[in-house]
């Protein structure tokens, strides 16, 4: 395709307008690799940017969409620009920065933030893009790889709704559920209380394990009585095992979800609201990071639980 001369004003496309749009996406790592593969079967152009070029020119070879060397030349013939990174200066970095996919982007174009950040840098990155013309989303998603590599996410998201009716045909080629949050900032919000609900989850089950096999409890007769009664639950499903057999292949790394708590329990406070068992997750996140666990799932926390009892599974 021709870049286009300069950014122009140009119509707002509908999702009933078109069946096909220009996708910029950008952020190719455990979840927006497997995501943008869903675009590319659902029949969209997708021209994908990666901090890593190797990573975006690998990609597009082998899913047929195109590698951009900048944000900003990703950005330029977007109808949709997707984010889909680490945080929120990182998201203001690749959309607003020096060579950010805002820099050529036509008045108008939309852009979906799928990445976990705080509702205050939402707003803030929706506001700036305002200034300009151009609409803003945010999207983050729940589910981890193996629901982005199905392309069953669940999607949260703030903002407008005429934008998210113009967004859906992409979230729903990328998730079996797209819920409206409420206002700009608002999907942010949902998506950190879920997260931080999930690593208090996943602390429980770590110390009920524990707890478990210190008083010489059967684990296998504790995880099938907890997973068919009240103390049942995805997590318990999902991380039980890894955990048992210390297997913390990633699938949510641990620095992430401590960057989740963290600002989830910043937003508590500027609320004045108490979370305490949010606090609790934090520290032993921390723990596990201090062990040296970041990169590996967030199930290693248990590491920290065990190290703190003098118990190994």
């Amino acid at each position: 395709r021709p870049p286009a001369a300069a950014a122009t004003a140009r119509p707002t496309p509908t999702a009933t307008s078109i069946a096909t749009m220009n996708v910029a996406f950008l952020g190719l790592g455990i979840m927006g690799s497997r995501m943008a593969v869903h675009l590319v079967r659902a029949g969209h152009h997708v021209v994908v940017w990666n901090r890593t070029a190797a990573t975006a020119a690998s990609w597009a070879s082998e899913y047929g969409g195109e590698a951009a060397g900048t944000a900003a030349d990703a950005g330029r013939d977007a109808d949709v620009v997707v984010t889909m990174v680490v945080d929120g200066p990182q998201v203001e970095e690749v959309l607003l920065g020096e060579h950010g996919a805002a820099r050529h982007a036509p008045e108008g174009t939309l852009f979906v933030d799928m990445s976990t950040i705080a509702p205050s840098d939402s707003r803030r990155i929706a506001a700036r893009l305002g200034e300009r013309g151009m609409r803003f989303l945010d999207a983050p998603v729940t589910g981890s790889s193996p629901k982005a590599a199905d392309g069953t996410l669940t999607i949260m998201v703030g903002g407008e709704v005429p934008d998210l009716d113009r967004a859906r045909p992409l979230l729903d080629a990328m998730g079996s559920r797209v819920v409206h949050a409420g206002p700009t900032g608002h999907g942010s919000m949902v998506k950190l209380l879920n997260n931080t609900m999930a690593a208090i989850n996943t602390l429980t089950v770590a110390q009920a394990l524990v707890a478990g096999a210190a008083t010489g409890v059967d684990l296998d007769a504790l995880v099938e009585v907890a997973g068919s009664g009240s103390g049942g639950s995805l997590v318990l499903d999902l991380k039980a095992g890894p955990m048992r057999e210390h297997d913390y292949t990633t699938l949510f790394k641990l620095d992430h979800m401590l960057k989740d708590v963290r600002l989830c329990l910043e937003e508590c406070q500027a609320a004045g609201v108490p979370f305490p068992l949010a606090g609790l997750a934090r520290d032993a996140l921390v723990a596990g990071r201090g062990r040296g666990f970041g990169e590996a799932d967030f199930a290693a926390l248990l590491e920290a639980v065990e190290g703190a009892a003098g118990v190994r599974l």
